[in-house]
């Protein structure tokens, strides 16, 4: 029967009207193309190892906002409000008004002066000259630096500089309310003026672990360091990156034996995992060509370069050993399962790579990064796993153990997928059509809850007993000026930010601002103006007004602090100090500043929105909410139209696609639920998710399509797709699944959240493909006629 079967393949394979053109140019040509292989392997696995963790501040916020663009604009006016660091310095026993401590933190205020990416101008702290005191006697004016002139560590010194530091205005800003602590505040370039080269976050993260918070702990056992900020941040999630080897090895191991189970034939194990690697290391060679780095985020891609490997190659192994139990030699068997999936199987990958490059439509820089590497990566893996994979097999073929595993277990699970096959019974295709109906409806329901934004405190992207989310705690509960900082500009004529009208606008806006929720306290040139006013007339609380007299004003305001006016006086912030950033908050404060700025905003004066870290995060937020609905549009948009144009039928897009939109509904009702969020680290999940979930769909819809051609009817047509290629697909959702479950472990709390949802939506889309799809079918195809057609048709 063997040698029978393959003289009916070797005729069968010599058809020319059975042989597509790809199928011979690829399998005439074998050792030609696999050199070619090994010679592309070596060049791009040699640039893949060099490339490097690229992190920018720029690049992580939306640039074409109003906001941003606002920001960008009067960045040399204010400074960098939305990038710096601040470094709490505090005393475990005792106050700050202690020699020892003061010797700390002058040394650490020096360490912080040299640090590449200061901008050394802006830099503040008690031992800084630009941090002052100012008070009003029976002879004027008084005022110096907060050190005291001759200060030596004495008792008396320190006890002129505990009555300078309360007159300086700075208790609760770079002073702890409980004078246990003090502020270092630096804030950073993005590029470094002189040599042009962007920060290295990660080297400057390791720096303030090092240089700071290692030497002086250890120094002075007295001193406990905090730090925040962006920079320190995202240095944190690039050192997290770090354990993402570990999470590789586990993927790959966990899949490996996994496979081995599926398949029980070593060369249908590492053959798929061989070419998937390589799929990844010719990703990260070819972004390394293009210019590009690995973010926080893109980071992840390759697991999913992978996982989309494993899972087209799980489809050549089933085919492969299908054709060999029947006999089927190695060349012929591989060919046979070639010529059955390239066209699913490009199918499928077209619609991965096109639904990921949806993700450009979101204007921030790293969203766009992610999407062009996800994009190549999947043009890669139809190479590789369509290519690369069954030339390998061409040549090893499915081992006797393999073939022997498909044979002994046909008939015990025919009885499986017999029973399974229930799903596209007409008794039993309506319950689950009500089933799908009941979710969703709950996942509409619970989906309202749904938030953009962030949903906790300090950064989500790690983990809440991190060190970092730690030592931003410590600055919200002895600061009142918290780490979140929303800045309103408002613009003026030249010369024109003092006057009487634009003081008492501002002064109207921080009122407002300060009886809504969310906020913790407000600072403007406003502020300074009242205090120094009630200061000349005896400290009365009476004066604590803007004089109308523009002369007593321009007096009041000549001491003002840098940063709260610009050179030519036609800028000047109002500076918004929020108890968070979560999604409510900053929703709230915005709108209330967008509401005073259309009643208020006139010739005379213009509050624009918004800078600081609280503000690129309400702009970053508002990109997000109006995209995300245009991105889904976008994707399903691009998978129908390719499923229509390889099925030509609406109703073939139905069946793939509906499965498909519940899978999103059920997600976002989970991410409700979880208290996880949309932003730019959980976005692209949904579009992955469903770029991903249709290869399912595709596989199963390919197969039914093919035998309900053929006369069957639907339910032994479905019998007949579970047979050959529903067990490759539950196989596929299960080790997908499993393989970024493992994520949930991460140190990086965005990634955790990636695991979570992707393992759901994994493992839903393969159930909706399974048990929904063949549901819809038996309502929406139409057997006899589509046989009639293709009859027609020949």
């Amino acid at each position: 029967m063997s040698n029978r079967m393959h003289d009916k393949g070797e005729h069968y394979l010599t058809t020319p009207k059975a042989e597509p053109f790809l199928e011979r140019l690829i399998f005439n040509n074998r050792a030609i193309i696999l050199f070619g292989f090994l010679i592309l392997t070596l060049f791009l696995g040699y640039n893949a190892v060099k490339i490097k963790p690229d992190a920018s501040f720029e690049r992580m916020i939306p640039l074409e906002h109003p906001y941003i663009i606002n920001m960008l604009e009067h960045r040399d006016d204010l400074g960098n409000l939305g990038n710096f660091v601040r470094v709490a310095v505090a005393a475990k026993d005792g106050d700050i008004f202690d020699p020892q401590y003061m010797d700390t933190l002058k040394q650490i205020t020096d360490e912080m002066f040299y640090l590449d990416g200061v901008d050394r101008s802006g830099l503040k702290s008690l031992w800084t000259p630009n941090v002052r005191w100012v008070e009003v006697t029976e002879q004027g004016f008084q005022g110096g630096e907060v050190i005291p002139d001759g200060y030596d560590g004495s008792p008396a010194s320190l006890e002129n500089l505990r009555q300078n530091v309360l007159r300086s205005n700075q208790v609760g800003r770079l002073v702890a309310d409980n004078f246990k602590s003090t502020i270092v505040y630096a804030p950073l370039y993005e590029t470094n003026p002189e040599t042009g080269e962007p920060l290295d976050y990660a080297a400057f993260s390791r720096q303030l672990e090092e240089k700071i918070r290692a030497k002086y702990e250890g120094q002075n056992p007295n001193v406990e360091i905090h730090i925040v900020g962006f920079a320190k941040k995202v240095g944190d999630l690039i050192e997290g990156i770090g354990s993402i080897a570990w999470f590789a090895g586990i993927t790959i191991v966990l899949t490996t034996l996994l496979l081995y189970g599926y398949s029980r034939c070593i060369a249908g194990t590492l053959v798929p995992v061989f070419s998937s690697i390589v799929a990844v290391f010719w990703q990260l060679g070819a972004l390394r060509l293009l210019g590009y780095g690995l973010d926080p985020y893109s980071v992840l891609v390759p697991f999913l370069v992978f996982a989309i490997g494993i899972s087209h190659g799980v489809q050549v192994v089933n085919a492969m050993a299908l054709e060999a139990a029947k006999g089927f030699d190695p060349i012929t068997a591989a060919r046979l399962a070639f010529r059955a999936l390239y066209i699913p199987g490009m199918l499928a990958l077209i619609s991965d790579a096109f639904g990921f490059l949806t993700l450009l439509f979101i204007q921030i820089d790293v969203i766009k990064d992610l999407a062009v590497a996800a994009g190549l990566g999947v043009a890669i893996v139809i190479v590789t796993n369509l290519v690369l994979h069954p030339l390998i097999m061409s040549y090893i073929g499915i081992t006797k153990g393999g073939v022997r595993h498909v044979q002994n277990h046909g008939e015990k699970q025919d009885r499986k997928w017999r029973i399974m096959s229930y799903f596209s019974h007409p008794g039993v295709a309506p319950i689950s059509l009500l089933i799908a109906l009941l979710g969703l409806g709950l996942g509409l329901y619970y989906k309202q809850d749904l938030k953009v934004g962030d949903l906790d405190q300090g950064a989500p992207e790690l983990r809440p007993d991190s060190v970092y989310n730690q030592d931003n705690a410590f600055i919200i509960d002895n600061y009142s000026t918290s780490a979140d900082i929303l800045v309103v500009m408002v613009e003026t004529p030249v010369e024109q930010c003092t006057q009487y009208n634009v003081l008492r606008a501002m002064d109207s806006l921080q009122w407002e601002l300060q009886n809504t929720p969310g906020v913790q306290s407000t600072a403007s040139l406003a502020d300074v103006s009242k205090t120094v006013t009630k200061a000349l007339n005896e400290g009365n609380w009476k004066w604590y007004e803007i004089s109308r007299n523009q002369t007593i004003i321009n007096a009041s305001i000549r001491e003002a602090p840098p940063g709260l006016i610009n050179t030519d006086c036609s800028l000047t912030p109002v500076l918004v100090f929020l108890e968070d950033h979560k999604a409510e908050t900053l929703q709230t404060v915005v709108a209330e500043v967008e509401d005073f700025a259309a009643q208020n905003s006139n010739e005379e004066h213009n509050f624009l929105l918004a800078t600081g870290n609280a503000g690129v995060e309400a702009a970053t937020n508002e990109v997000i909410s109006s995209a995300k609905n245009m991105m889904l549009l976008f994707v399903y948009g691009v998978v129908s139209v390719l499923c229509f144009v390889t099925f030509r039928s609406i109703r073939a897009v139905l069946c793939i696609v509906v499965p498909l939109g519940l899978t999103s509904i059920l997600c976002e009702a989970i991410m409700a639920v979880s208290g996880i969020g949309i932003k730019v680290a959980t976005l692209p999940v949904i579009a992955l998710g469903v770029g991903i979930g249709v290869d399912y769909g595709i596989y199963i819809y390919s197969k039914l399509e093919k035998f309900l051609l053929e006369g069957k009817t639907l339910q032994e047509a479905y019998f007949e797709t579970l047979r050959s290629t529903g067990k490759a697909v539950i196989f596929t959702g299960v080790t997908l699944g499993l393989g970024v479950v493992t994520w949930i472990f991460s140190p990086i709390k965005f990634q955790a959240d990636m695991g979570f949802l992707l393992f759901f939506m994994f493992l839903w889309n393969m159930v909706g493909a399974i048990w929904l799809l063949p549901a819809l079918a038996r309502f929406l195809l139409r057997p006899e006629r589509m046989v009639a057609k293709a009859r027609s048709a020949k």
